[in-house]
This record gives structure tokens, sequence and C-alpha cells, in this order.
């Protein structure tokens, strides 16, 4: 059994899968499995058997009871199943006392999660923050994890026990759990300092965007979000019917109406119950909605589950202390809808909402229109001085408003424009000589 948890990945692995539901204050809430079932297709396994068991308590040995470990084990004997991935987070010592029982690798929800996004992975930035969520999911879990955590330097002298540990270490010993945790503990902090080297590069990027209007898209995973930034933009985004396809944020300019220029950024898709330490980790990548003027909040309206994926989204951006920004549902997968009462309910719920398809281009326009009422928001016609020299102020105007007149006097340049009134606040930042509303 110490091989069990060599490799944690379930690719070309045959798995089961287990939910154990408790009981809530209006019962027992069904679960058919069909998230995790994606999150392990995702990850490469085959899934041969589910397993559900309803619960008034978790037990603390084997988290759904001895009995129901020991049903489970004869299943993963009759599928000749190599891992078993519950729908819950178990602790170690659960894992350990189940990978006994059943004779075979078990990965509770977190640690399947945090397998996908090590795929996922492209860029150095999203490698280091997914090796980093690892470490953190890892560190606390180190004590009952291994079954070779032994004293490895016993007393010391001449023996061969005590010549394994070298100058320092002979004595009572050093446990391979302390050898481990001070590894793990010195690559964590060698992680989080490249990290803040990368977040401070990437601050200064978005802070040199404070002139432009900034959109995020932001979403449940598998709602569409890179198909409509490539809709919008014409980007050249990887695009995949798959959970977790992209987890690196890119931002393109988006032109509203021929003149207006935003910036729109993707960003990586939300899951119920996402680790925390994935959310601290892409903490980076998640700046681009901090610091967003509006979110389109993209939803499979076609999904019967949209309104949980609603609320796990939600969940995230009060996270991230998004939760009060402008936010605009967007409507996705609108013509592939088969019964109309989730998308009833949604358009109930959500008036503003714009539903559209991606896909097909369909309503896009509706949504142009939306975003550019929130761009706007209230036009104002105003005069602009500005020396000439500063050309910050005429490509503000250009990019944000509409000139209606530009003249050059001297060293001035006077132009009348046409701007939302929520920009007014920027174009002063620039320091133009004046600003005038025209009467």
């Amino acid at each position: 059994m110490e091989k069990v948890r060599d490799q944690l990945r379930v690719k070309k692995e045959r798995a089961i899968l287990v939910a154990a539901i408790k009981r809530g204050p209006e019962g027992y809430k069904s679960d058919n499995l069909t998230e995790l079932t994606a999150l392990a297709e995702t990850a490469g396994a085959e899934v041969v058997d589910r397993f559900q068991q309803k619960i008034l308590r978790i037990h603390a040995p084997t988290y759904i009871g001895s009995g129901k470990a020991h049903m489970l084990a004869d299943r993963v004997k009759k599928h000749k199943a190599d891992v078993i991935i519950f729908d819950n987070d178990l602790s170690p010592g659960q894992i350990r006392e189940l990978e006994k029982i059943a004779e075979a690798k078990v990965l509770d929800r977190s640690e399947l999660i945090l397998d996908i996004f090590a795929t996922r992975a492209m860029t150095r930035q999203a490698k280091l923050q997914v090796e980093l969520a690892q470490l953190e999911y890892t560190y606390p879990r180190l004590t009952r994890m291994w079954s070779h955590l032994d004293t490895v330097a016993g007393a010391g002298g001449a023996t061969a026990a005590g010549a394994v540990g070298g100058i320092g270490t002979r004595g009572t010993g050093e446990k391979q759990l302390e050898i481990d945790r001070r590894l793990v503990s010195r690559r964590i902090t060698e992680l989080k300092r490249e990290l803040v080297s990368i977040d401070r590069r990437k601050l200064r990027e978005i802070g040199g965007r404070r002139g432009h209007f900034k959109i995020c898209l932001v979403g449940y995973t598998n709602a569409g979000k890179s198909t409509l930034m490539k809709r919008l933009t014409g980007a050249d985004v990887f695009i995949e019917d798959r959970l977790f396809a992209t987890l690196d944020t890119r931002t393109r300019k988006w032109s509203l109406d021929g003149s207006a220029q935003v910036l729109l950024s993707d960003t990586v898709g939300f899951i119920s119950n996402l680790p925390h330490h994935l959310v601290a980790s892409f903490k980076a990548t998640l700046e681009e909605a901090v610091n967003a003027d509006l979110l389109l909040h993209v939803v499979d309206a076609g999904n019967d589950s949209a309104f949980e994926q609603i609320k796990s989204v939600n969940a995230v951006l009060k996270e991230i202390e998004c939760d009060k920004k402008d936010i605009l549902v967007v409507l996705n997968k609108c013509d592939a809808i088969r019964q109309r009462t989730t998308l009833d309910s949604l358009q109930t719920i959500y008036p503003d909402a714009v539903c559209l398809s991606a896909r097909t281009g369909m309503n896009i326009d509706a949504l142009t229109d939306a975003v550019l009422s929130r761009f706007h928001g209230g036009q104002a016609e105003i005069r602009v001085t500005f020396r000439a020299g500063n050309g910050k102020v005429q490509s503000f105007l250009r990019a944000n408003g509409t000139i209606l007149e530009e003249n050059y006097i001297d060293s001035m340049v006077h132009i009348i424009a046409r701007l939302g009134t929520s920009r007014l606040s920027l174009l002063k930042r620039l320091q133009p000589v004046s600003v005038e509303l025209v009467k």
C-alpha cells in the first residue's frame, strides 16, 4: 500500500465517484454527480461507477462510515477501479483509512480541481500559482498522508542511523515529517517571493490602463467566456467545451461603436467550492476583475444548475471584494435552450440581462448597446483645452468619447467632445488646462 499515493493524477484511470450527502434544513439535497463527472473526465479519468450515501453526520475515520467504506471496496474490486473520487473534502486521516480499506487511491474534490489546474497551466505565472496552491493544500496534511514519516536519524555516535543525518541531526533523530515540512515551507516561501514580483509587474500593467474603460468577463467554468471574448474582439483565444479551458487572463481592445474603445479581459472560470488556496494563488489573475469598471457575468442559460452556478460565482466575487461592482448579467447559449423554464426564471430575476449566443452571434448588438449605456453613464458635451504637448488628453478623448470639433491655436488645443459623465473624473486626472460643460 506504500505506493497507492505515488501518482496523484487520474489520467486514463478507472474512477468511482462518491458523494456523501449531509442532511440540511430542507432535508437531503440530491446530487447526481454531474459536475464531479465532468471534473473527473476533464482530468482524464473513465468513470465506471457512482456511489451516493446519505449521512446524518460525518464519520470521523472514513467520512461515510465503516460499513459503506467496505461496500465501496467491493465496488472497487467489481469494476477494477484505480481511483475513488469524493465530491467532499476529506481529512488526511480519512483518505488514509479509506485507501487502506479499498486498496485504491482516494482523492477529494479539492485535490481533483488542483490536479486539473496543474494540467491546464501554460504560462509560468499560472504554473507557479498552481504549484503554490498545491503545496499550501498539502502542507497541513503531511502528518497523516504518507507512510514513510519515520525517524531517519537515530541515536548517533558511530551508528549507521546516526551517520544518515550527519552533523547536527544526531541524537534523538529528525523525523522525515520534519524534513518534508521544511522543504515544503521553503518552496512555498520561494514561490510567494517570485509571485510577488510577477504581481507587481501585473499591477503596473493594469495601472497603465487607468485612462481606459475596463470590462472583465467572469462566470462559471465552461459558460462560454472565451467564445464571447473571441466574438467581441476577434482575439485568438483557446476555446474548447471542457472545464477550465482558460487559466490565463487575456486583455484585448473592443470597439463598441466605431469610436468608443474599451479593454475586455477574460478570467479563469469559477466553480462551486473552489479551493480557497486557488483563489488566493490566482489573486494577480483575478486582479483584472478587481480593477474593472464593469463585470460581464456570463451564465450558461441552458444549464439546469444555472442558479447554483450564479451563487458560486457571486461567492468568489465576494471573496475578492468585487460583489459591489457594476455587474451586467449575460445569458449565453440561448440558441440551444431546450426548456425555457430556467431561462424565463433568469430573465424574471435579472430583467436587465442580455440573452445571446456567443457561438452564433445572436443578439451581440444588444450586448454592445447595453455596455455602451454603462460606458457613457449619461453623456455630456464638454469643451477641453490643453497644451499641444499633452497627447494623453487627446488620446483619452478619442478612445472614450466622440470628438465633435478640434482647433489648434498657438500651443493650445481646443476640443469640443461628447463624453460619458462617468469618465470626466478620469479626464481631469490627465491635467488639461480646463474642462467646461457646453451650455
